[in-house]
């Protein structure tokens, strides 16, 4: 069976199937599917890399010809050519033996025949009406009406029919490669009164041919990546991937080619690979810190009709340290009372840092000067508060002046031409005159006084200043009554002599601790208070006695002068 091909407009490579001739005694066909590369056979036609001749040059062949008369006839080439013809086509044909057929005594076959394996339409074309895309034909055929040609397979009966009379193939609809890319058929020619086959079924194939109607596409877009800032050029970030449902071995549907369709300031793309990378070297956060790039990539190699497909590439800009920290200002003043106590808060001071998480760390110090360790400093963030670590005195100095540093403990060394990563500022601190209490010359008192004393008897003075004035003609002195209950010391309110007001006895209570009370007679709010431990001195002035009374006894028969023997024990309670 041998099919004639029609060509119409959008449908390529149309050819015929012919079926059922068998192979000429001790001749051998080239395998099916052996892969033998194509050759030009003249200059004005070659033979496709699919292994066909277009069917134009060969329509209306003679059934019983070879495939080699068949070439010749098309193109009538030289005849030193012929022998190439046939083995070039053969290697890309499906040929089969076949029996001896008998229809009513009338029909048989026993020549060679080369039958064509495949037929091609192009996909998505679409006519007014089903397209022609081959025709299938017999030599057992004599055009009587009494052949049959049936196909069967991949779409028979719905995707492709046949013209039963006429072997004739259509095809119904239009047909997308990238959904299936080839049908696998069976032709079978039968007689058309008995259903038996005229010739063993042929099978075939019709493969869907390539167009270019898939756009490229970023199924992992949009992208999001991160590179460090300041980084070199040609620094690799992200590589976008794009896919084409086209065929990749045919033609260049299927090529892609990646461009930049903005941000091509700042970054650039390998056309092949499409990696991005920076194509800049002093891309700074701080300036700017995320880029939105627009990628495209375009089939047909990036030439002038190819179908495109974009994406974005979100790209973050990365820390480093490439920014050394600021004083926000050169010179702070604070002040401080002189009654503050130690911890408490002086001022703050604040620097600056543009980087971000370690890279903007500091760390502040008090540099050494005449402050000695009257001060403390404790980095907070980007704020440091300067503390008072000892008590200070306006009398004693009314002011302090040092400086204090920060500085990035982490540096990058490749920053280190923009300069020192660190900065000092000058700290004045004022300590400011308060109204304090009096100022005892001690900060406790031992003294002293005889037992038996008699009243008025002095026990000793204390003192003290307003440390504002250094006056002592404003203070007022007493005594707690609650540590004097007994009321045995006075004390005279200008002086601060104290004298006993009672006999004191040692015996009684050896020592006597009062609370002298200092107030300042302008602001009796302003007192102060100061231990005086006065001790009572002993005397002599308690005779010996026996501990307890003593009873002893003594014969009747003992003689003047005789010694009873016993311990007596005698107390003294003078010291």
């Amino acid at each position: 069976m041998v099919g004639k091909s029609e060509r119409r407009r959008g449908v390529g490579g149309l050819h015929s199937l012919k079926l059922g001739e068998s192979r000429s005694a001790g001749q051998r066909d080239t395998n099916i599917g052996s892969n033998v590369t194509p050759r030009n056979l003249i200059s004005h036609e070659q033979v496709s890399e699919s292994g066909f001749i277009p069917y134009s040059k060969i329509l209306q062949s003679r059934p019983s010809s070879s495939i080699a008369n068949r070439v010749r006839q098309a193109f009538k080439p030289k005849r030193e050519v012929d022998s190439v013809i046939k083995k070039e086509v053969n290697s890309h044909v499906l040929s089969q033996d076949t029996k001896k057929f008998k229809n009513k005594g009338s029909r048989s076959r026993s020549r060679r025949s080369w039958i064509w394996n495949q037929f091609f339409v192009i996909e998505e074309y679409a006519g007014p009406e089903p397209v022609l895309i081959g025709r299938l034909h017999t030599d057992m055929d004599r055009n009587d009406g009494r052949t049959k040609y049936v196909l069967q397979g991949d779409g028979a009966g719905s995707v492709f029919v046949i013209d039963d009379k006429t072997g004739n193939i259509h095809v119904t609809k239009p047909l997308d490669r990238e959904e299936k890319d080839e049908y696998r058929l069976i032709a079978t020619a039968t007689d058309k009164q008995t259903n038996r086959a005229l010739e063993p079924s042929s099978e075939f194939i019709i493969r869907v041919q390539d167009i270019n109607d898939n756009p490229p596409v970023f199924e992992a877009g949009p992208y999001s990546a991160t590179v460090p800032e300041m980084a070199n050029i040609g620094t690799s970030i992200i590589q976008v991937t794009a896919t084409d449902a086209d065929d990749p071995t045919y033609g260049n549907s299927a090529r892609l080619v990646y461009t930049l369709v903005q941000g091509q300031q700042y970054f650039s793309v390998d056309p092949q690979t499409g990696i991005l990378r920076t194509a800049v070297p002093d891309m700074d956060r701080e300036a700017q810190d995320q880029y939105m790039v627009l990628l495209q990539a375009k089939d047909m190699g990036g030439h002038l009709g190819g179908l495109s497909g974009t994406t974005t590439v979100t790209v973050k800009l990365t820390d480093v340290n490439d920014n050394p920290p600021r004083f926000t200002q050169s010179m702070w003043s604070f002040s401080v009372s002189e009654l503050a106590i130690p911890g408490a808060e002086i001022g703050r001071i604040s620097a600056t840092d543009a980087d971000l998480g370690e890279n903007a760390r500091l760390d502040y110090t008090i540099l050494e000067g005449e402050t000695g360790d009257t001060f403390n400093i404790t980095g907070v963030n980007q704020e440091a508060v300067i503390t008072l670590n000892k008590a200070v005195d306006y009398e004693s100095r009314s002011s302090y002046s040092f400086s204090v540093e920060v500085l990035n403990p982490i540096v990058d060394p490749r920053f280190l031409r923009r300069g020192p990563f660190k900065d000092r500022a000058s700290i004045r601190v004022a300590v400011l005159d308060a109204d304090e209490p009096p100022r005892f010359s001690r900060n406790r008192y031992h003294m002293d006084v005889s037992e038996n004393c008699p009243p008025a008897c002095t026990v000793g003075r204390v003192s003290a200043v307003d440390p504002d004035t250094g006056l002592t003609n404003n203070i007022r002195f007493s005594i707690d009554p609650q540590s004097d209950p007994e009321a045995l010391f006075r004390i005279t309110p200008d002086t601060g002599l104290i004298t006993t007001a009672m006999i004191l006895d040692r015996e009684r209570e050896h020592w006597h601790n009062i609370t002298v009370i200092a107030t300042q007679r302008d602001n009796p709010g302003q007192v102060s208070r100061v231990l005086v431990a006065i001790e009572t001195l002993d005397l002599n002035d308690n005779a010996p006695e026996l501990d307890r009374q003593y009873t002893t006894a003594m014969c009747d028969s003992s003689s003047i002068g005789q010694v009873s023997r016993k311990s007596l024990c005698i107390i003294d309670n003078d010291e």
